[in-house]
């Protein structure tokens, strides 16, 4: 098999981790982004290493800002060569009902969520077209399919990001390019799990499965998205959700 390069956004955070493991437990090379106000690199290499994934590359950035990703991504590429593989997981909240939502929540939650797709993905796509092979994997949410109350610039985004994925998907099909989204439900992340159990469990009592996604199942989605037998799916969005909404 040939190894891949990705690069995965937000990839300190428990989903992230998740991806990156699970890519490389694909074969690939595993570049880890991170924010550096809020990631702990040196930890969560350790953490990575005790775990057996001793050769993730970490590069930071701010994917809200456009020179920031132009950065991070000729980093990523000098230590670890071309990107085939991007994989657009990270993103923010900050909830709050509508009415009393200010500027700042909206403006911080679609830069960090919608823009930084396109911020991230300017870097590689043309990249990827002119080698004639690219995988990019954007995480949208079970909220941007349905809508959740508090969360109208969370929802938005999300939205945002599977209209994104269906253009770009359009633009890139005959290129040997794949674009495709995946749209979680609730994850069995550590800072989920930390939610008070009575409020988890009236959480969990919503998804018809009646418990949450695991971790390494949204990670594995993406290693087949980034694989070479799923050459033929492009625009798609992956429901993984426990049966929570049909779209």
């Amino acid at each position: 098999m040939t190894q891949r390069v990705a690069l995965v956004t937000g990839a300190m955070g428990g989903l992230g981790t998740a991806i990156c493991q699970e890519l490389c437990k694909a074969g690939h090379k595993v570049v880890a982004a991170y924010h550096p106000e809020f990631d702990k690199p040196d930890e969560w290499t350790k953490e990575m290493a005790d775990a057996g994934f001793k050769d993730f590359v970490c590069v930071s950035g701010d994917i809200s800002s456009f020179d920031s990703c132009v950065a991070m991504v000729a980093e990523a590429e000098a230590k670890a060569g071309p990107i085939d593989i991007l994989v657009n997981n990270a993103g923010i909240t900050r909830d709050r009902m509508f009415a009393k939502m200010e500027l700042g929540q909206w403006d911080a939650v679609i830069a960090t969520n919608l823009s930084s797709l396109f911020n991230m993905s300017k870097q590689v796509s043309s990249k990827m077209a002119e080698r004639g092979w690219g995988r990019i994997i954007n995480i949208s949410s079970v909220n941007g399919l349905k809508g959740q109350a508090g969360q109208t610039n969370y929802s938005a985004a999300k939205a945002g990001v599977i209209g994104f994925t269906k253009a770009l998907a359009a633009e890139l099909a005959a290129k040997g390019v794949t674009v495709n989204a995946i749209a979680p439900g609730y994850v069995a992340t550590k800072m989920v799990m930390a939610i008070k159990p009575e409020v988890l469990q009236s959480i969990i009592e919503t998804v018809p499965m009646k418990r949450l996604a695991k971790p390494e199942e949204i990670g594995g989605a993406c290693a087949y998205l980034a694989s070479d037998i799923a050459a033929f799916m492009t625009g798609a969005t992956m429901n993984i959700n426990g049966g929570l909404y049909y779209q």
